[in-house]
């Protein structure tokens, strides 16, 4: 559980929290199933880091086309992980070939809208394409 929690907190911040605090009061065993079983199970696994685990799942999101909500908190974790803005819309344009325009069209307004309103001074310093020293 605490695997979990803490994965969580590194992925997705405060946003990992406001979803887990927005179940609390009607599916408090589905919030914990939140973050026991994705981020403590499978993000914790070997094999993949934190970084290419956030651009399969944005690949994922977007390629449904019906979880914009999803993609936007995962769009968020990219930035966190060390994904930058055009890594993140390169993802969502090449499901464009898998999932379509219109799933890529909608996740692409989803980038712009969590780039919109996330401030350049929360970007990480690795984000700008510069290799970090």
């Amino acid at each position: 559980m605490q695997r979990g929690q803490r994965a969580l907190a590194e992925i997705d911040g405060e946003a990992g929290a406001k979803v887990i605090a927005a179940l609390a009061d009607i599916a408090p065993d589905f919030a914990t199933y939140l973050f026991e079983f994705p981020f403590g199970d499978i993000y914790s696994r070997p094999g993949l880091d934190f970084r290419a685990r956030e651009i399969a799942t944005i690949a994922a999101l977007t390629a449904l086309g019906n979880a914009a909500p999803q993609l936007k908190v995962h769009i968020e974790a990219g930035l966190n992980v060390g994904l930058s803005r055009e890594e993140i819309t390169e993802v969502i344009i090449q499901m464009a070939v898998y999932a379509g325009f219109p799933a890529a069209l909608n996740g692409l307004f989803a980038a712009k809208e969590v780039f919109s309103h996330r401030t350049d001074e929360m970007d990480l310093p690795w984000q700008s394409g510069e290799p970090s020293s």
